[in-house]
């Protein structure tokens, strides 16, 4: 399936007029389709997946929680007819990226299929992914995460793309937790402020 591979350019495109909707940051089992209840056409959607690996037998693979985040984005898709997916996450030492690994997983329904390869923390994923996003008049972004990372996601997603007018909607995936995991959560939390004024540094750059 052809996919496109970006990497961070200057922002292209005017910020859309992000609009309040009808939906709440949930678990989607039973997620309807999107309603505009105030008139005219569906806000133009985008899927986002943050992607997460390890080194196996000395290569760098996706995990089996990104495996889930992404099986979970393909059927978020069939329900929301998204005008993208977008897969964001970095490799070490030039290895297939997450993103990349997560593209050629990828089993959902034909849509365009983005690859940000560069993204090395939470967030790079919201600052990288943000450009794409305005170039295709994205409105309303769902961010899929596991629940452990939901703090960090919905915090650097909802601060970077309220800026421009998108709105986010996390959903979080049952993903069971592992000690690792919930120790690198922690670890991060005091960096996320730190973190946020590097991303925004970054889109300002970007826009200069």
């Amino acid at each position: 399936m052809d996919a496109t591979v970006v990497t961070p350019s200057a922002l292209h495109g005017e910020a859309v007029n992000g609009r309040l909707r009808n939906l709440q940051d949930d678990s989607f089992p039973n997620l309807p389709k999107p309603v505009n209840v105030y008139g005219g056409d569906v806000p133009r959607i985008a899927i986002i997946v943050p992607g997460h690996g390890s080194w196996d037998d000395n290569d760098y693979r996706i995990s089996m929680r990104c495996r889930r985040l992404v099986g979970a984005a393909e059927a978020l898709a069939e329900r929301l007819t998204p005008r993208a997916v977008v897969f964001t996450g970095w490799s070490p030492l030039g290895a297939a990226s997450e993103a990349e690994q997560m593209r050629d997983a990828w089993r959902g329904p034909k849509v365009e299929l983005i690859v940000e390869p560069t993204a090395t923390v939470t967030a790079e994923n919201a600052a990288r992914t943000l450009p794409l996003l305005l170039d295709r008049g994205v409105e309303l972004a769902y961010v899929v995460c596991a629940p452990f990372h939901y703090a960090r996601t919905r915090y650097f997603f909802h601060k970077l793309y309220a800026t421009r007018g998108i709105d986010v909607n996390v959903r979080t995936v049952p993903v069971a937790p592992t000690v690792r995991a919930l120790a690198w959560e922690l670890a991060a939390l005091p960096l996320a402020r730190a973190q946020l004024r590097r991303a925004r540094a970054e889109l300002d750059h970007e826009r200069e």
